[in-house]
């Protein structure tokens, strides 16, 4: 009670007898010192003995405490002086001083990230036809216009995009694209434009492809949805079967 009231703090919810040894650590500028625990037993008889310390890493192991991992003396120095080296290592590989790799590899970071997206504009384009009208064009089922195409070479992220785009192109239809992926298994995704959504529901008409391609199922709105399946060989037999769908 009387270290505790000095200001010492018991820790990690531990039960201590009547007595307890009572460690502090520095002082500030008050003269008090900047860390005064009850304590078990310490593994050196003075914060000089422990030298150099490297927070090694850091994390929650509960509500509102964090736990924070670090070496001491020789094993901080040996850890750091590895750090140094593959610094110098890498700033080698970038062919920059140390002091500028962090900047070069930032900015090459976002040029990688503007060719990604470059290049997923140009597989877009060029699994559309090119862009253009001639190149893609739309048939005629019951009277509407159906712009069916099966790509390859384009995440299945990009799909709806895709059939955002063509359905812009369009004006007015359904657009039905199956994209294959390099594994075989096949999304397809469905989109109907605005004054046709009270004759076709796109997910009605992406589970019909969807079982073309040997999956289940599809969601999402009448006049977007999205499926997939394991058979992406089907490609063809699926977007066909839209176009059934809509007959």
């Amino acid at each position: 009670d009387e270290a505790i009231a000095s200001g010492a703090r018991a820790l990690f919810g531990e039960k201590y007898g009547d007595e307890v040894r009572v460690v502090s650590m520095g002082t500030n500028e008050d003269g008090k010192a900047y860390s005064v625990e009850l304590c078990g037993g310490t593994h050196a008889a003075r914060t000089g003995d422990i030298g150099l310390v490297s927070v090694t890493g850091e994390g929650a192991v509960a509500a509102g405490v964090r736990r924070l991992e670090a070496m001491t003396g020789t094993g901080a120095r040996r850890q750091l002086n590895a750090d140094s080296r593959r610094l110098r290592d890498l700033a080698g590989l970038l062919k920059v001083p140390a002091g500028e790799a962090e900047a070069r590899l930032a900015a090459l970071i976002e040029e990688r990230r503007k060719l990604e997206r470059e290049l997923t504009e140009a597989r877009k384009k060029l699994a559309m036809g090119g862009g253009g009208e001639a190149q893609d064009p739309a048939r005629e089922v019951a009277g509407t216009k159906l712009l069916a195409r099966a790509v390859t070479g384009v995440e299945m992220k990009d799909l709806k995009s895709l059939v955002d785009e063509a359905k812009t192109r369009l004006g007015s239809g359904v657009v039905a694209i199956v994209g294959v992926a390099e594994d075989g298994k096949a999304g397809v995704v469905v989109g109907v434009t605005p004054d046709l959504t009270e004759r076709f529901d796109a997910v009605a008409l992406v589970r019909s492809a969807s079982e073309a391609l040997g999956g289940k199922g599809g969601g999402g709105r009448r006049d977007m949805a999205q499926a997939g399946g394991p058979d992406g060989a089907q490609a063809q037999a699926a977007l066909e079967a839209v176009a059934a769908a809509m007959g």
